[in-house]
Order: C-alpha cells, then structure tokens, then sequence
C-alpha cells in the first residue's frame, strides 16, 4: 500500500502556528526508517490491563510502521492478547507518537523486502521461515526467531521541534 494521506487533520498548537504538513512527518519517518540513531518506544498493555513500554527498532514502509521482537517476549504477548499499541520517537525536526493495531507479517515478499531495509540500516537481518533471524540484536531481544509485525496506523500525533513549529493530529479512518 503506497503512504496513506490522512482522513482528518487537527491543528492542536496554542500558539498560532499553521496545524503541520503530513509530508513533514513522512518525510521525518522516511529517513529515520531503521536508524540504529533512534529508539522506538513500543506501547502495549499487559492482559492485567497495566502499561508496557520497550524500547524496538522500526521501519516506516508504504504507510506502515514495522517492527520486530521475540515471540516469548512480554511485547509479542501484550500484542497477541490486544494489538492495539502506540509507537513514539524523537525524529529530526519533529517528535511523533503514532497509534494503531499491530499484526505480525508473514508474508514472503514483505519479510525479504523489510529484511532489506533492516540491512541498509546496519542489522543484517535475513528471512528464515516466517521470520528473522540474525548473528546479533538488541541486547534484549531475546535468541532468533524474531517476529515481524505491522502496525496499521489510525492516528498520528506531532510536534514540531524546529519552525515552523506547530503541533498536529492526524486521523486514517481507512
């Protein structure tokens, strides 16, 4: 699916500035997309209802946010039991914090095209399966496998950190 444009755009800046370009926050996600220069914060919750943050690597790919973790890893749980997540960052110019609904990806043709982007980004990721495996990766991350999800992006919130500053939400219905 090529980038999504939103359905809905709300100017939430107090101080009079223009409500932000969606451009600007792609372009932003663009070249951030496997950066091992930014963190990821993965939001879920607990099945007891409580909150759970972990910090991921994340590609940003035709409109989507992809990340990956260990299948016994608390995230992977959290998700399999509510997939509704948020994802935050501090990119260049702009901080975003994007919510959705995360499902892991196990198509073939999306595995080896992430995979590929992973490795531009310095991780050399490759395909075995329905998943990753690799001769390293995040301290945390647990041994290979590691699974591949997808966020579906419904709301996108940001706030410029450089003008034209502003601070915007944009809504995807579809």
């Amino acid at each position: 699916m090529p980038d999504r444009q939103p359905d809905a755009v709300t100017n939430l800046d107090r101080y009079g500035f223009a409500a932000l370009d969606w451009n600007r926050a792609v372009d932003a996600l663009t070249a951030a997309s496997a950066s091992p220069s930014v963190t990821w914060f993965l939001g879920t919750v607990r099945p007891d209802g409580s909150p759970h943050a972990a910090g991921v690597g994340a590609v940003w790919h035709d409109g989507d946010l992809y990340f990956t973790t260990s299948p016994l890893a608390r995230k992977a749980r959290n998700i399999a039991a509510n997939p509704r997540c948020t994802l935050s960052a501090r990119l260049e110019g702009i901080d975003l914090v994007l919510e959705g609904e995360a499902s892991r990806e196990t198509d073939p043709a999306t595995l080896e095209r992430l995979a590929a982007i992973y490795r531009e980004g310095g991780w050399p990721a490759e395909v075995e399966n329905d998943a990753f495996t690799a001769p390293f990766s995040a301290p945390s991350a647990g041994p290979p496998p590691w699974h591949l999800y997808r966020v579906t992006v419904h709301a996108v919130f940001g706030v410029a950190t450089v003008e034209p500053y502003g601070a915007t939400r944009w809504r995807f219905d579809g």
